[in-house]
């Protein structure tokens, strides 16, 4: 019986240029003339026009490898509050307590609310973190 059998998604390809009864022969699909019909061209090009490749500008000096440099993580300064009394904040104790990631090479930490723990920081911070930690009675390294 045809209804017990399984029904299939999965549909052939369209066989082209195989004869007139097929109802995609001679063309196949691709219309008539014009270099989409002939041939393959690269994705890339634009009728004969000036490439953008060529149009853009040589990358010269300090800029050329601007994004390839990794930005520093920034750190709001109430995440500090987890470390204890008296402790130092470099890189690797953020990355060990968990507040920056494990991948980061870079941290700066920003102002926010205010510190309540007296630290020592050695990581670079903004001007407005420099003020809350001193006020807090910690130091900049």
């Amino acid at each position: 019986m045809i209804h017990t059998l399984r029904q299939t998604v999965d549909r052939s390809k369209k066989r082209l240029g195989r004869g007139h009864g097929s109802g995609r022969g001679k063309t196949a699909g691709r219309g008539t003339k014009g270099q989409k019909a002939r041939g393959t061209i690269p994705p890339h090009f634009e009728g004969g026009q000036l490439s953008v490749m060529k149009r853009l500008p040589f990358l010269r000096g300090k800029q050329r490898n601007k994004s390839l440099q990794s930005k520093p993580v920034t750190v709001a300064i109430g995440l500090l509050s987890v470390f204890p009394a008296g402790s130092v904040v470099t890189l690797e104790s953020l990355k060990k307590h968990n507040v920056i990631p494990e991948s980061a090479t870079q941290a700066k930490i920003l102002s926010g609310k205010a510190l309540s723990v007296a630290l020592t920081v050695s990581v670079p911070c903004s001007a407005g973190a420099r003020k809350l930690i001193e006020k807090a009675g910690g130091n900049i390294a």
